[in-house]
């Protein structure tokens, strides 16, 4: 829940977040259907969680937000649908949010904010995107994945080294405790002179080494593969972030997602962006996630430009597929 005044950021009253991953550890990944029936189960408790941490009276809710896209069909409707409910309930507007929208502009949640105009890295489950932002609603896709994301050259190569859900932050673990110089790993596109990305190749050269590496392989020697990967990952993302801020001129770098939290990531951005006197901007870690905070935020920000299209008739659809650029 965010408090949107006339001017400046939003500012977050409380949010609230239920995390799945006990639930979908046991099959290795997100199970849709089980996804979408534990939401129905959990988005009014912790709807009821936000208001008692906020002290906001349920009747005091101007504009009621909500995910309308990307991701699963099913936990987006189980979303769209107790929002416009609830908005319908409460008499007051109901506002669909791009989900990469939310990400990107999470850091503007931060103890230390951007600025427009910066670019972003979105690093996000199955999206790794290069966007310049020149302000809200005003995106230009300056690259984006051919096949696999990072987030799931991560957790498929996790899931080849025989590593728990969810994956990527089970190999960044395991890495801290290997060479990454041991193995040989390509970095697909890095001198394609694109700003697109590729990590299916990534994932393949890996599944090379663990059936190389046989069924009786050490723990050092995943430990070393794990480094490989992450390394061969980060060198692609940070280097083509480089490109995409000379390309464009700009000094701030916005990194959002989920992948936004890996420590290896952040410190090479780091190092790589204070050389070139580049400013960097993470969410905190606590909201590289998904969240309802950025959702609301993202829909705060859009009513403060008058960007917003509040809808007073509830009817609603979800958007599986929705590019960022298009929101």
């Amino acid at each position: 829940m965010v408090e949107c005044g006339a001017t400046g950021v939003p500012a977050l009253l409380a949010d609230a977040l239920h995390s799945q991953i006990d639930m979908h550890h046991a099959y290795g990944g997100v199970v849709p259907e089980l996804a979408s029936r534990d939401h129905i189960r959990r988005v009014l408790p912790l709807t009821r969680q936000v208001l008692a941490k906020s002290r906001v009276a349920i009747d005091d809710v101007d504009v009621v937000a909500f995910t309308q896209g990307p991701g699963l069909a099913g936990a987006l409707l189980v979303g769209a649908g107790f929002a416009c409910a609830l908005a319908a309930a409460l008499g007051v507007p109901v506002i669909g949010v791009h989900h990469l929208e939310g990400h990107l502009l999470s850091p503007f949640l931060s103890a230390d904010p951007p600025e427009f105009p910066f670019v972003a890295l979105l690093v996000s489950g199955g999206h790794t995107q290069l966007m310049r932002v020149d302000d809200v609603a005003s995106y230009e896709l300056l690259g984006e994945t051919i096949d696999d994301a990072a987030g799931e050259a991560f957790d498929k190569s996790a899931k080849l080294l025989g590593l728990g859900y969810p994956g990527g932050p089970a190999l960044a673990r395991l890495a801290e405790f290997g060479d990454a110089s041991v193995f040989d790993l390509p970095r697909p596109l890095l001198h394609s002179g694109t700003l697109d990305f590729s990590f299916a190749g990534l994932k393949t050269a890996v599944r090379t080494h663990v059936l190389k590496l046989g069924s009786n392989v050490c723990e050092q020697d995943k430990a070393h593969l794990a480094a490989a990967t992450q390394q061969a990952i980060v060198d692609v993302l940070v280097r083509k972030s480089i490109a995409a801020l000379k390309a464009t001129g700009l000094k701030r770098l916005v990194v959002a997602g989920g992948v936004g939290a890996n420590t290896r990531l952040r410190e090479q951005l780091n190092a790589e962006c204070a050389k070139r006197g580049i400013k960097v901007h993470y969410p905190e870690l606590a909201l590289c996630s998904d969240n309802g905070a950025m959702i609301a935020l993202a829909a705060a920000m859009r009513l403060q430009r008058g960007l917003a299209k509040p809808q007073l008739d509830y009817a609603f659809n979800v958007l599986p597929r929705w590019p960022l650029h298009a929101a």
